[in-house]
């Protein structure tokens, strides 16, 4: 019992995981259009070698934060496979469970004659 209830928190702390970096993700896709639409309103006015200089800036965050996605999705599928494994174990726990109730079911069937 102790066993399943381990794995249970484990798939409880892992869901919870996906849904925590979910979140994140959600959140610097809102940061980033923010500073998108920031760029585009403040583009119209930088003229010159500052307004290079914001353009930039902007487009290196811009490619940071597209990295910190990719990085953050990647951990988010890692999970879920995670996720998926560990119900395809239990899947052939269950079953090879199943199986030796019915070989021992079987066993003492013969034994009671």
């Amino acid at each position: 019992m102790a066993v399943n209830g381990m794995q249970q928190s484990q798939e409880s702390s892992t869901r919870n995981g996906v849904q925590a970096l979910e979140m994140a993700f959600s959140g610097i896709v809102r940061c980033r259009q923010d500073v998108e639409n920031t760029k585009v309103n403040l583009m119209t006015h930088y003229k010159g070698s500052d307004g290079g200089a914001f353009r930039d800036l902007v487009t290196a965050w811009e490619e940071k934060a597209d990295i910190i996605l990719t990085n953050v999705q990647d951990m988010i599928d890692t999970l879920n496979q995670t996720l998926t494994e560990h119900g395809r174990q239990q899947g052939s726990s269950n079953e090879a469970i199943n199986q030796a109730y019915s070989q021992s079911d079987a066993v003492f069937d013969a034994l009671a004659g």
